[in-house]
């Protein structure tokens, strides 16, 4: 939930398509319709895999939309 929490926050992020996107349990994001599924998933890959959380691999984010 932390790593979520702070990938969300803008000034992590610095995009503005991000600023309404928040994480609302573990796993679990509620993202603005700024954002696609797919942007979002690239995103946050490249955001865990920078702050080594792939342990040197790439991290590969999938994302499932709730109706």
């Amino acid at each position: 939930m932390e790593w979520l929490d702070q990938f969300c926050m803008r000034n992590f992020t610095n995009a503005a398509e991000f600023d309404d996107t928040l994480p609302v349990a573990e796993g679990r994001v509620e993202a603005s319709f700024r954002v696609t599924p797919e942007r979002f998933a690239e995103s946050l890959g490249a955001w865990l895999t920078q702050r080594g959380k792939g342990e040197g691999q790439n991290v590969r984010v999938d994302v499932s939309v709730a109706s």
